[in-house]
């Protein structure tokens, strides 16, 4: 006689596999209950599913499986505007899909789902005599819009342009079923030179963030600066710089997020990163810093609930960081400074009582 696990162990065991979607994917094909639990996890986040179209040439089948499904799940008249535009796509089966795949999505990534596109099409033979880029972005837009409709709550949302691509501009924050999509956002990483209406929809829908990544790039949306100032509960702040563009003008913004941030990473780029704004978070709990910082502008800061404090290179001067360590080491748990000499050792030791852990480059 054959015992099954209750059905909350199953689903309790199979949010381990969130990051091993190859065995995850094989319990789909153990009986239907397990097929159910696991369809829902595997989908979650299907854009971490490991596989590469560049540089290997295994699972490269994965991204064109995944597209394919989308495909399959679309409504009829999307099917038939793909049919009109001269996009026939046969399915590996003509029955209908067994789960509404797109509803158990959490997370979003516009760039994965570019690249995906962009194989699938490459490996097809040409629809009609238009180019890839607009076969692409029609099979986008209404994947996308089915998005919007079929997505309960999406929780993270990724857009980035690449440097040598820039994804589809497809403003579908204006889509159909966007706002109870998007309104509930909890994370959203994106570059800073994504189109305006991006961030002009988004700063009407989307209050609640909690984590918040921007890559500086060397142009900076005029909506950006909006979005930043309409978030009600940020926690989670990361800076990363890799342009040459000064961001100074979105620093009135960065200055309203002093009542709720408690963790801030700044990546500077080849250009000092002015960092005065941070004297106003007085919640921060960790505070990492990598590169071009102006330090200085800090040594006199008062950050009295800091906890971590990473500058894991290119540290500032001995004095400076002396300085502000007797500002704000009396609270510090963790401290990951690059290359500390004995001088600077005896000031730890003398501002930071607190300390459990300390981390030397």
């Amino acid at each position: 006689m054959s015992h099954q696990l209750p059905i909350d162990c199953i689903n309790e065991i199979f949010e381990y596999l969130d990051d091993d979607k190859i065995n995850l994917r094989s319990c789909l094909l153990v009986n239907r209950s397990w097929c159910k639990s696991a369809v829902r996890i595997l989908w979650r986040n299907i854009w971490n599913f490991r596989y590469s179209i560049d540089y290997m040439p295994y699972r490269t089948h994965v991204p064109f499986a995944i597209i394919s499904t989308l495909i399959s799940c679309l409504p009829d008249e999307s099917k038939d505007f793909l049919n009109k535009n001269g996009i026939f796509i046969s399915t590996s089966t003509p029955k209908s899909p067994l789960f509404n795949y797109a509803s158990f999505m959490k997370v979003l990534s516009i760039s994965k789902f570019d690249e995906m596109i962009q194989h699938f099409l490459k490996n097809k033979k040409s629809f009609n005599s238009l180019s890839l880029d607009y076969n692409k972005h029609i099979i986008a837009q209404e994947i996308i819009k089915m998005f919007m409709i079929q997505i309960p709550s999406l929780k993270k949302l990724y857009y980035w342009n690449n440097f040598t691509n820039i994804p589809f501009n497809i403003h579908f924050t204006y889509f159909n079923g966007a706002r109870d999509c998007l309104i509930d956002l909890s994370e959203l990483c994106c570059s800073s030179d994504v189109y305006p209406e991006f961030f002009y929809q988004l700063s009407q829908i989307c209050h609640k963030l909690q984590s918040l990544t921007i890559e500086f790039r060397d142009s900076i949306s005029n909506g950006l600066a909006d979005f930043i100032s309409v978030q009600r509960n940020l926690k989670d702040l990361n800076l990363l710089s890799f342009g040459t563009k000064d961001w100074t003008d979105l620093i009135p913004p960065l200055r309203k997020l002093s009542n709720t941030l408690i963790k801030l990473n700044v990546h500077g780029g080849e250009n000092d990163v002015p960092m005065l704004f941070i004297t106003s978070y007085s919640n921060l709990q960790e505070l990492t810093l990598i590169g071009q910082i102006s330090f200085e502008e800090l040594q006199y800061a008062n950050l009295p609930e800091l906890k971590i404090l990473k500058i894991p290179a290119e540290r500032p001067k001995d004095e400076i960081l002396i300085k502000f360590l007797e500002n704000n080491g009396k609270n510090l748990r963790e401290l990951n400074i690059d290359g500390i000499n004995s001088s600077l050792r005896e000031s730890i030791i003398r501002f930071c009582p607190n300390l459990k852990r300390l981390i030397s480059g």
